[in-house]
């Protein structure tokens, strides 16, 4: 590795050199035309055969048209390249590049790289060696690899000052601090890395957001509708390094901002852009992979409640999920309920939500006087005594109300003002199948779900559930009733459960105990909802739909890894701790818990996303 040195200021004023950290030895005007025009040609590439027979998935033998992954190396390639004219100060790109274009070109690079390598060697492994690589294969590695090396021969330097004195006060050190982060700055906007956010009328924004609701739907569709593993691989790949080049270049961070300004559209938005999901889809299968990630992810929105608000630990969530959906079958009309109601859709799921909600009390009543491991020792318990109960109401080993192991099966499908959601319909020219019904009234349900965890957080109570997490011994000695506010926030978390149970029960046709365990082979569990919070940022919205949607969809995908599903789970929970502790979305108090250099919010009302 070559090292040169660059002047910055420091805090006091004086220069202090740095090195750059350049992994090649280029000039930096020459790395970053190297890493543009690489990019452009592994664009250019992607209309190139790579191989000569259509066996290897995507048919990747047609020159002229991009297929299979082609097509998520040429965005690769275009987001390098994007980016690298952007360094330039190409007039209008400048915006896409707030905090600097150097370190995201370097991961947008190594996303294209290894998402074009990874298809030329699948295609050998798949085939039976390079030969069967047509010359485009080659180039399109050639042309990565150049736009990697031109990314990785860029400078890269932050200004460094003088460390704090430890002697100094706690006051003094904030100064010091501030006084570093100021120097950064300054630095940043005379070298032209930080661009200050021109104002935008207000129908521009909306329309920007608007157009990365678009494409945040492209990409999930693109996702979800992928049918071959080789496939899934590459957009993990390209998907994954691709966020984070944005995130690097400020982008991200950018469009955030204009969300919180437009915080009901972007909602609206979302919502919207979810609703249009059916409507892309040919096959109710995926729609099937839909309605099943809503309803993880509005159970993880419910537990978000309990551990992201109130700060309580619950290892057995997933059993109050259980109730919900127990309750529901049993009131459903189903052949095997020893009930024997038939209740309306509306009954139904006010029963699966009032049965969670007492579950809620009556668990959280007497254990919601513990902290910490011992609460979690006690819902972990009780997760646990919920389905070894069911598993023995089976009128052998206990009274007949739920058929033990075999569970409550054929539960028909719902009708909701004589609209049955079990049969196919037309809609603006659209077959909709069955899936696609129940997605549309989960998505109604996750809607519910959200405005009662928004108006909740936002409330006196929902700040008392804040005061409990961060200090427990403060806000009672603040005159905050810790016992009631808990108990609060188990019973309405337990209730959000129950909606999604009932729901569930009814997509599923069958509820068994097994569906409801600590930790499972597939989601729904306790394990995967507790990770879906954490991963996707405590006591924010966004978070844990998208933690949700992510720790649904991968082992779906993933099912050719077999035994080791678990082993890369494990590594991406390493990954997202080392690198993005505080979540995919992140809450402003608990970034700065986790990152020292963090710029505190001028407003510390709504944390929130």
């Amino acid at each position: 590795m070559t090292t040169q040195t660059t002047s910055t200021p420091n805090t006091s004023g004086d220069e202090t050199a740095r090195p750059t950290g350049r992994l090649v030895p280029l000039p930096a005007s020459a790395a970053r035309a190297l890493a543009t025009a690489g990019g452009v040609l592994t664009v250019i590439g992607c209309f190139l055969a790579w191989t000569w027979t259509a066996a290897f998935p995507g048919n990747l033998t047609v020159y002229g048209y991009p297929g299979g992954l082609q097509w998520l190396v040429l965005a690769g390639g275009a987001l390098t390249a994007l980016l690298g004219l952007a360094s330039y100060g190409v007039k209008g790109l400048r915006w896409l590049t707030p905090a600097g274009a150097d370190p995201a070109i370097r991961l947008a690079a190594l996303g294209t790289f290894l998402t074009a390598w990874y298809a030329v060697l699948a295609i050998s492994a798949a085939l039976g060696g390079l030969v069967n690589l047509e010359p485009g294969g080659f180039a399109v590695a050639a042309t990565s690899l150049l736009a990697l090396l031109g990314a990785l021969a860029l400078p890269f330097a932050r200004p460094e000052g003088e460390p704090a004195d430890p002697e100094d006060t706690g006051w003094d050190q904030f100064k010091h601090r501030a006084g570093q982060r100021w120097a950064v700055v300054k630095a940043a906007f005379a070298s032209g890395d930080l661009t200050p956010a021109r104002k935008l009328p207000g129908y521009v924004e909306i329309l920007l957001i608007t157009a990365a609701l678009a494409v945040g739907l492209g990409i999930f569709t693109y996702g979800i509708g992928t049918d071959h593993d080789e496939l899934f691989v590459g957009f993990l790949i390209t998907a994954i390094l691709g966020a984070a080049a944005l995130a690097k270049s400020g982008l991200l961070q950018r469009l955030s901002a204009l969300t919180a300004r437009h915080q009901n559209v972007s909602i609206a938005g979302a919502f919207a852009a979810a609703a249009a999901f059916p409507f892309t889809q040919t096959n109710d299968q995926y729609a099937n992979l839909g309605v099943n990630i809503l309803i993880f992810a509005t159970v993880a929105l419910g537990l978000n409640i309990v551990v992201g608000l109130a700060g309580l630990l619950d290892l057995g969530y997933v059993a109050f999920l259980g109730v919900g959906a127990y309750a529901a079958a049993l009131v459903s009309g189903s052949p095997s309920s020893p009930t024997g109601l038939h209740l309306p859709f509306w009954q139904a799921i006010i029963v699966g939500a009032i049965a969670s909600m007492v579950f809620g009390v009556l668990i959280g009543a007497p254990t919601l006087r513990l902290r910490g491991d011992y609460l979690a020792i006690v819902t972990l318990g009780f997760g646990e005594i919920f389905r070894i109960a069911v598993n023995n109401m089976d009128g052998t080993s206990g009274p007949d109300i739920t058929n033990g192991a075999n569970g409550i099966t054929s539960i028909p499908d719902l009708k909701i003002f004589g609209f049955d959601l079990g049969v196919p319909h037309e809609v603006f020219g659209i077959t909709l199948g069955r899936f696609s019904n129940y997605f549309f009234l989960m998505l109604l349900i996750t809607a519910v779900v959200v405005l009662v965890f928004r108006r909740s957080g936002d409330s006196r109570i929902g700040r008392a559930w804040v005061a409990i997490r961060e200090d427990e011994t403060a806000a009672l000695a603040m005159g905050i009733n810790g016992f009631r506010v808990k108990l609060v926030a188990f019973a309405l978390g337990a209730t959000l459960a129950g909606l999604a149970g009932a729901v569930q029960a009814h997509v599923t046709f069958v509820v068994t105990p097994e569906q409801y365990q600590f930790a499972h082979d597939v989601p729904p569990n306790s394990a995967f909802l507790l990770a879906a919070v954490v991963m996707g940022g405590m006591g924010t919205i966004a978070g844990p739909l998208i933690g949700g949607a992510l720790l649904y969809l991968i082992p779906n995908k993933l099912a050719f890894m077999d035994r080791f599903q678990l082993l890369a789970f494990g590594v991406a929970l390493i990954l997202i701790m080392r690198f993005r502790p505080e979540g995919i979305v992140a809450d402003r108090r608990r970034k700065l818990e986790f990152h020292e250099d963090a710029e505190a919010p001028t407003v510390l009302g709504k944390t929130g996303a």
